[in-house]
């Protein structure tokens, strides 16, 4: 159980620091497009929707590689299934939730810049 936590918190810090990241290189992206006529909910939508594009491609790489290694392990799991459907479900769907929620803060920052200041940057 303290395996899988840490491995969930590694994972949305994981997904945090790179959407923070990214929110940090396009804060002058977001001013022009907030000083153009971008609402704070298009700015919002707009980072949530790529960070969860970069969950998604996660969740589908790791189910296709659990998938794969699940014949070479079934010999090793006592009483459960090497494909389990509830594990199979379940752990994504915790993963999209998580990411989901690391998503949050960059996206209200993304959301909060002020055009005016990011113009007047440069």
């Amino acid at each position: 159980g303290s395996f899988a936590l840490w491995s969930v918190l590694l994972a949305a810090f994981g997904v945090f620091s790179v959407l923070a990241f990214s929110v940090s290189q396009r804060a002058r992206e977001f001013g022009i497009r907030m000083a153009v006529g971008a609402t704070t909910v298009d700015v919002l939508r707009l980072v949530i929707k790529g960070g969860l594009a970069i969950t998604t491609a996660g969740i589908g790489t790791g189910l296709v590689a659990a998938l794969l290694l699940a014949r070479l392990l079934g010999s090793l799991l006592y009483g459960v299934k090497p494909i389990d459907p509830f594990t199979f479900v379940a752990a994504p769907a915790l993963m999209a939730v998580v990411a989901l929620a690391a998503c949050i803060i960059p996206a209200l920052r993304a959301s909060r810049v002020n055009p005016v200041s990011v113009l007047r940057q440069e």
